[in-house]
């Protein structure tokens, strides 16, 4: 299946599901209804293990919404277009493989809300990141606010959705917002490296570790605790226990279904 205005593609394992709408990626009508289909069609690729969400465009990760499609919008359409976008939101934290991001150059709004429901993200070191939704009296409407506040905390989330500017790579990791700061030119190979390093790993175990980090962490102790022990029991229960502690007393490499 094809888009207009997302890249969909693969690579040993790796999908990469990259925004295509120069000049600046920014979401309109058209582009928000590919965001859900193009991101199912990766999750559902027997061959894509490990998806990176990125962008075709030099120098604009995403500019977030085209803010003209705004201009007309009624109270039923924003309630439509708020509903898509948190059933993306959604979606991506739902996925049972590992998401990635590879952030480069302007990347702001809805664009920069997909990455808080990645696992990890890669920022390029000239990269510019923030959420000027206020500067239009709007907030972040993909799952945004939630998002951002689990990953920086809720003092830096409240600077950052308050005064709506834009930080560099470097801050941006130090708040936590990124977790890899690469030079721009190695971007792409850092995270299909990553990506590939995940690919090698049991699918199943993978899918565990994201139930029991965004859902367990999004609840209380005892109920992480009850989500773990769930996941652990239904791995116990796999084939790939079972190979990788017999490959692992027989001091060879797994081979995982």
């Amino acid at each position: 299946m094809s888009f207009r205005y997302i890249r969909v593609e693969a690579c040993r394992g790796v999908g990469r599901y990259c925004f295509n709408r120069a000049p600046r990626n920014a979401v309109d009508w058209d582009m928000l209804e590919e965001l859900t289909p193009a991101f199912e069609t990766l999750r559902d690729r027997d061959d894509v293990k490990v998806i990176v969400i990125a962008s075709m465009v030099e120098r604009y990760f995403s500019s977030g919404a085209d803010i003209s499609a705004f201009a007309a919008v009624r109270d039923e359409q924003m309630v439509a277009w708020i509903d898509l976008t948190q059933r993306l939101a959604a979606l991506i934290r739902d996925c049972p493989k590992p998401v990635l991001a590879a952030i480069n150059g302007v990347a702001v709004g809805g664009g920069l809300e997909m990455t808080f429901h990645a696992d990890l993200r890669f920022a390029a070191s000239d990269a510019r990141l923030g959420q000027p939704e206020i500067n239009i009296g709007f907030i972040p409407p993909i799952a945004g606010t939630q998002g951002l506040v689990r990953l920086v905390g809720r003092s830096m989330a409240f600077r950052l959705l308050y005064e709506g500017t834009l930080i560099d790579a470097t801050t941006a990791k130090e708040i936590g917002l990124v977790d890899f700061v690469v030079p721009p030119e190695k971007l792409a190979d850092e995270v299909q490296a990553y990506g590939e390093m995940l690919a090698a790993k049991p699918a199943n175990t993978l899918a565990a570790i994201r139930r029991c980090l965004i859902d367990g962490g999004a609840t209380s102790f005892v109920e992480g605790a009850q989500i773990e022990r769930e996941q652990a029991v239904s791995l116990a229960g796999h084939a790939n226990f079972r190979e990788g502690v017999s490959a692992f007393l027989e001091k060879r490499e797994p081979e995982w279904t």
